[in-house]
């Protein structure tokens, strides 16, 4: 247990490790004999039939206590298997009606084909609209007007989500649901329901406790560390929902500094005494250094780029002269993908190009091994990082690497790197790496102890972003595409 300060008591603490949501008080468990039929008994009577087009509006509502036996019955599922098979049978037993849809389609097709009045196909592409909805977004549209029904879907979907990761659930009917849900979710949070709330020492404990635990890239060791992280130098701020004031539901941690920042460990680990004052005619920078969501429900949600953009309109006010903004962002999945490749270029015999001759010779000497079989071994585990022989060694190489890595991998034509798509497809620039900016173990096992900035240049960023959105363009600075070029000369990719 993280202990953040002394006003937090150990009851305090246990409420807080309550889930998000309340759930009714469970509801009928599922006996081994007849599993299936109680959840579709139990979907049958909670998931409303669509009314005919005709009547879709004159419909009266779908009764509350229907929804609630599903949320009650859901609740008491405590297996994520139980619960993954009632999801999976919601998807596949009550989407969409197929026969409807193609009954729709021909209908527009043959008018279509026409001399008709325009409202006549309107209101022919209106009903396959409305054909294509399946039934079950009835039951979450439902689900929400309820109490606690919003955060009851938010933990639904991060229940779907991890039963996905885990291939509990699988197919195109699992993945429509989860879109429909995703794109409902997007409504219910957008800019509009969402209040953003700064953090500081004298923010509730609860919410501080709330932060220290959803911190997933610098974790919170002590309450010190915590008061720093919202102290002098320092901004976290954060988005409620306007349904639940108070409640983190994405966090983004900022840095007040003179000059974009190279190492994580001059934001996080500098000890910063508690008496100590900003000079505010000294900050000019601002560091967005982590982002972590505190609901898994709510990923793929447009959070983080909301959260950035209200963020710095609050900085400038506080600080007019403030004109430069930047992240210092961990590479998540480099290590994984270098040692893929080395693996790779390891069974083919002769020259790599991934190593210039001189760099292979100098790490075999230090190794006693020939240099990529070697590479391999080391950049396993964090060890190589304490000689100061193959720190020197390394750093061309790995920057080299690394930059291809971010500029040039790529995934559907977009960039490879998770955080490099986020920060690219906001339209910031592929600013700088930096080595060993981060010597921790996570950072060292898994991105070989290097960080990057992505810089906003807020006359630019909506320049960038189509850029990068439509023609696949990554704009890059020129520290950045030198490492491209010298990777490009020496590797067969």
């Amino acid at each position: 247990m993280r202990v953040l300060g002394p006003s937090l008591s150990a009851g305090r603490l246990l409420r807080l490790r309550l889930p998000p949501w309340q759930p009714q008080p469970p509801g009928p468990r599922l006996s081994s004999g007849r599993p299936a039929r109680a959840m579709d008994e139990l979907l049958h009577r909670a998931v409303p039939a669509m009314p005919a087009y005709e009547l879709r509006e004159k419909t009266p509502a779908r009764a509350e206590n229907q929804c609630a036996d599903f949320v009650s019955f859901y609740g008491g599922l405590a297996e994520t298997a139980e619960r993954a098979e009632l999801l999976s049978r919601l998807a596949r037993g009550f989407g969409v009606d197929h026969s409807q849809v193609a009954e729709q389609s021909a209908g527009v097709l043959q008018l279509r084909q026409q001399p008709r009045e325009a409202a006549v196909l309107l209101q022919a592409e209106d009903r396959l609209r409305y054909a294509l909805v399946p039934r079950y977004r009835s039951l979450f549209h439902h689900i929400s007007k309820m109490e606690g029904g919003v955060r009851f879907l938010v933990r639904l979907r991060a229940d779907l989500l991890e039963a996905q990761a885990l291939k509990l659930v699988e197919g195109p009917h699992v993945r429509e649901m989860n879109g429909v849900l995703k794109n409902m979710l997007s409504e219910w949070f957008s800019s509009g329901f969402l209040n953003l709330e700064r953090v500081t020492w004298h923010s509730p404990c609860e919410v501080l406790q709330r932060i220290s635990e959803a911190e997933a890239v610098h974790p919170v060791k002590t309450w010190m560390d915590m008061k720093r992280r919202v102290g002098p130098y320092r901004r976290c701020y954060f988005f409620s929902h306007c349904s639940t004031p108070g409640e983190p539901l994405i966090v983004l941690h900022v840095a007040l500094t003179n000059e974009i920042s190279s190492s994580i460990q001059t934001i996080i680990v500098k000890e910063c005494p508690p008496s100590e004052t900003e000079e505010r005619n000294k900050i000019t920078t601002a560091i967005f250094y982590s982002l972590s969501l505190t609901q898994q429900g709510l990923q793929g949600v447009e959070l983080g780029a909301f959260l950035i953009k209200r963020v710095v309109k609050e900085l400038q006010k506080e600080f007019p002269p403030l004109d430069a903004f930047s992240s210092l962002s961990p590479i998540p999945g480099f290590t994984k993908w270098l040692l893929g490749l080395l693996k790779s270029k390891a069974k083919e015999h002769g020259r790599s190009g991934l190593l210039t001759d001189s760099e292979s010779q100098e790490i075999a000497e230090l190794t006693g091994g020939p240099a990529l079989e070697t590479l391999q071994t080391l950049l396993s585990s964090s060890e190589w990082a304490q000689s100061e022989q193959l720190v020197r060694a390394l750093q061309a190489p790995l920057m080299r690497l690394c930059a291809w890595y971010l500029y040039g991998e790529k995934h559907r034509g977009y960039a490879l790197n998770p955080v490099a798509h986020f920060h690219l497809q906001n339209g910031a620039v592929l600013w700088r790496i930096n080595w060993l900016a981060d010597v921790s173990l996570k950072g060292v096992t898994g991105a070989c102890g290097l960080m990057v900035n992505y810089r906003y240049f807020l006359e630019d960023t909506a320049a960038n972003s189509t850029a990068y959105l439509g023609s696949r363009s990554i704009k890059a600075s020129e520290q950045v595409l030198s490492l491209v070029a010298q990777f490009q000369k020496n590797s067969k990719l």
